[in-house]
């Protein structure tokens, strides 16, 4: 909950000049009344503007929620389902996330979807049947096909506005994880295409290193976000 439309542009603005000719893929998701702003703002940028979240209906009575069509008309091209603040501080479940995805896709937008465990899941050393349960039950119903537009990242929730960041080596084991089940649910052409991103209090000191992972094909950025600098040190590692 960051930025004003007119913030958003005038952060995007500060991005542009600095990005040509990069070959990474930049994405934001500013709040849902700064997306008109921050497309325009990004325009011929190469810049992705999507969203921090949607509901599964396309209309009716949900008073304050906001559908796929209507961020797709606001010029939104992808969504973030399944942030771990989306499902512990708004106790969203796996099956809600799943009805959000196939909204989705069905409106033509690419959903990132978030998994990550608990600090408590992960002492008890029930971490990986937490992330198989959270990824059979968000995918449930995709065929190859659908799964192919799809990005997944792993978001450990203790490490999340914590300061605290997984080891290189922990998130590639977890990575790894999501790549094995992947390829068991829809085989290893799918798995090797589907980009796996990392988040969890990425900045500019951990970045390379988990970067350097095998399994992991990108980072989703909270707070190293909020400023150009921070964020440019981190499309530039």
């Amino acid at each position: 909950m960051h930025k004003t439309g007119e913030e958003a542009a005038a952060f995007i603005k500060t991005l542009c000049p600095h990005l040509a000719p990069l070959k990474r893929r930049v994405f934001l998701a500013p709040p849902f009344t700064a997306i008109e702003s921050a497309v325009k703002a990004a325009k011929g940028a190469g810049i992705t503007i999507g969203a921090q979240n949607v509901h599964d209906h396309d209309q009716g009575a949900f008073t304050g929620e906001v559908s796929s069509s209507m961020l797709k008309a606001a010029g939104a091209e992808f969504v973030i389902v399944g942030h771990s603040e989306r499902r512990y501080l708004f106790a969203e479940t796996n099956s809600f996330i799943n009805r959000k995805v196939h909204r989705l896709l069905q409106e033509g937008l690419m959903p990132l979807i978030c998994v990550g465990e608990l600090l408590h899941e992960r002492e008890k050393g029930s971490h990986e049947g937490v992330l198989k349960v959270q990824l059979e039950a968000c995918l449930e119903g995709l065929d190859e096909s659908q799964v192919l537009k799809c990005v997944i990242a792993y978001e450990p929730v203790w490490a999340i506005g914590t300061g605290k960041t997984a080891t290189p080596s922990i998130a590639q084991s977890m990575h790894r994880l999501i790549r094995s089940f992947l390829e068991g649910k829809f085989g290893l052409n799918s798995a090797e295409k589907i980009p796996l991103l990392y988040g969890g209090s990425v900045n500019t000191e951990t970045i390379a290193s988990l970067m350097a992972q095998t399994n992991i094909d990108g980072v989703l950025v909270g707070g190293a976000s909020l400023e150009s600098a921070s964020f440019l040190k981190l499309i530039h590692f």
